[in-house]
């Protein structure tokens, strides 16, 4: 009976099982998760993108505009961030450039794809030796396929910013947040070019990576799950109870001291690793997600109240050849192939064992 269901139910399935028990007692959802693709040993991407439409996923990233995931994504009625990788923004230095872009990408696409920003790069850092040779090249990409979007007619649609991330800032507590020195001249001209144009920033914001700083700080403060004040900001008495919400108002606090007040910053990238370092375990990465979940259907930050916080979830898919440190091999909600599925949100193994055979950590 056990091998008939099985073979009756792709991985892809099961998954959104485990999904449903951790949120069915948790309110209405619309996860937004990262579409990864590199790898080869990944579901064909029709299948894929069915399975998350039936399962309610209803924003996802796709890292570039590979044209298998966007034809898969078509009818869909999920809303897309779609990149452009670094080593792509040389082609985007021109005015024709960015209209051929925006025409074969995106223009192509449409109706059928629901395009909701473009990231104009990732991650640029003039301090990160592996990205800084890009510092040049991100605004004058940015403004030339924010002018091919408005040129077609579709910038009430579709958003054009950057990904950005917490190792450009600096200052504690949030209210002090600033970029640092030798990022403002890189960081300033864009942040003045997104609120000239009412466009939001993206920012991946991983509270792990803070807490892997930070070894001897409350893990239940990176993990979301500490109920009382571990941080007062004097300022307006702000009080905070984790790190994501002190992260991201820190990034606020940078952001508007750059002229960027009218900014919204809707999160591109967070997780936590299931292996791989210091307290990465499938029973963290469960509770963070949950909580990160929740969070999400909240009223903001102490900073920016009264408004959700828009975050994607990094990432649905184990790539096996993703690069990067141990960690990163590890923040996927779904292990690809034969592997087995994170155990989220289940507190005491589940007697079935479609269950016990693929998704026990």
């Amino acid at each position: 009976m056990f091998n008939f269901l099985i073979s009756k139910l792709t991985l892809l399935q099961l998954l959104f099982l485990i999904i449903g028990i951790v949120f069915k007692n948790t309110g209405p959802l619309s996860l937004r998760v990262w579409y990864d693709r590199d790898g080869n040993n990944l579901p064909i991407e029709e299948r894929t993108v069915y399975v998350f439409k039936a399962k309610g996923i209803r924003r996802m990233t796709v890292y570039d505009p590979v044209p298998p995931a966007l034809e898969a994504l078509s009818g869909s009625n999920i809303e897309i961030i779609v990149g452009v990788p670094n080593l792509q923004l040389q082609s985007l230095q021109t005015a024709a450039g960015a209209r051929t872009w925006v025409r074969d990408n995106i223009q192509n696409y449409m109706p059928g794809v629901r395009f909701r920003y473009i990231a104009v790069g990732n991650e640029v850092d003039p301090n990160n030796p592996d990205t800084s040779e890009y510092v040049g090249l991100v605004l004058p990409a940015m403004k030339n396929v924010h002018d091919a979007i408005v040129a077609a007619g579709l910038q009430n649609q579709i958003k054009v910013s950057t990904a950005t991330y917490l190792a450009v800032t600096s200052g504690s507590p949030p209210s002090q947040g600033s970029f640092k020195e030798n990022a403002k001249e890189f960081m300033e001209p864009i942040i003045r070019f997104l609120a000239q144009n009412n466009l939001p920033l993206l920012a991946n914001i991983y509270p792990y990576l803070r807490h892997l700083g930070t070894p001897q700080g409350d893990p239940r403060y990176s993990q979301l799950t500490e109920r009382d004040v571990v941080l007062k900001d004097p300022v307006d008495d702000r009080l905070y109870k984790n790190l994501f919400e002190a992260l991201l108002d820190t990034l606020y606090s940078a952001v508007e001291r750059s002229g960027g007040r009218n900014i919204e910053i809707v999160v591109s990238e967070s997780g936590w690793p299931s292996s791989g370092d210091l307290d990465a375990s499938p029973q963290n990465a469960e509770t963070h997600l949950r909580n990160l979940m929740k969070q999400d259907r909240t009223k903001g930050t102490p900073k920016r109240p009264g408004k959700p916080v828009e975050t994607y979830l990094f990432a649905m898919l184990r790539e096996n050849l993703h690069g990067g440190s141990e960690t990163e091999r590890h923040l996927d909600l779904y292990l690809a192939k034969k592997e087995k599925e994170r155990k989220l949100g289940i507190k005491t193994p589940i007697k079935n064992p479609i269950f016990n055979s693929f998704f026990l950590l």
